[in-house]
């Protein structure tokens, strides 16, 4: 850790993050937008979707080792594997980074934002919102969601080859097994809330949905803001200091 440059590793988080937002976004633009060549292409085509875009956001962000995503930054600060500053360093480059993705993704699809009528498929663009608003309930979805993310990739580290460090000795597509387990998890978990699971990813973007000039844009619904950020991080923490127990038991 102590020889890790932090202005490479905030490039590096801010570059995956905008990768993983202007693809992850850009789908669900695809699928809600009016007049667009993937309209009303379906859930599986946005839970697809979003697992492409962690594989690419993942692979353009190799030298800080591919966080781009608070709940996971706080599960390695736990687990010891980055320092207290690094984790600052990748949650400010994270929140930076899902901002300027989603910006480019309106940028993309200005004229399709213009022809939408309902305000609440251009902030689904942007960010999440429950099936059925109930915060308590909401908060333990993206909870468990979470926890299913971070733990599974912490099982990720103990699989494979140990002197090569990632799963099965794959290189860089260690990105694959993580942007299946995204889709796994839209695909299962993600109808209650649409499956956040990532406070930059809800975060950044809802704070480009309230400043960009979108033509009748609505409310960027910041009642229900904190549910993708606290439930992520308590679902993060909670994956890494029950990892080490669990793991070892299935070991």
């Amino acid at each position: 850790m102590e020889d890790v440059n932090l202005g490479l590793y905030f490039v590096s988080e801010l570059v995956g993050t905008a990768m993983l937002i202007l693809l992850g976004c850009g789908v669900v633009a695809n699928v809600v937008l009016a007049k667009t060549k993937g309209f009303a292409g379906g859930t599986l085509m946005v839970n697809w979707g979003w697992g492409l875009a962690v594989f690419a956001g993942v692979l353009v962000s190799a030298y800080s080792g591919a966080i781009i995503n608070p709940a996971v930054g706080i599960g390695l600060l736990i687990a010891g594997k980055i320092s207290f500053v690094m984790f600052l360093v990748a949650l400010a480059a994270e929140l930076i980074g899902a901002i300027i993705g989603a910006v480019l993704c309106w940028a993309a699809y200005r004229q399709h934002f213009d022809e939408e009528e309902d305000p609440a498929n251009k902030l689904g663009v942007f960010s999440t919102g429950p099936a059925i608003r109930s915060y308590g309930h909401n908060l333990i979805t993206e909870i468990i969601g979470t926890f299913v993310l971070v733990f599974v990739i912490f099982a990720f580290a103990d699989y494979g080859d140990i002197e090569v460090g990632v799963p099965g000795g794959l290189g860089p597509l260690a990105a694959l097994p993580v942007a299946l387990l995204v889709v796994g998890i839209g695909a299962s978990l993600g109808g209650p809330t649409g499956y956040a699971i990532n406070p930059a990813r809800d975060l950044g973007p809802r704070i480009a949905h309230a400043l960009l000039p979108i033509k009748g844009k609505g409310s960027s619904d910041w009642a229900y803001s904190w549910v993708p950020v606290v439930g992520p991080l308590i679902g993060g923490a909670l994956a890494a200091l029950l990892a080490p127990a669990l793991l070892s038991l299935a070991a």
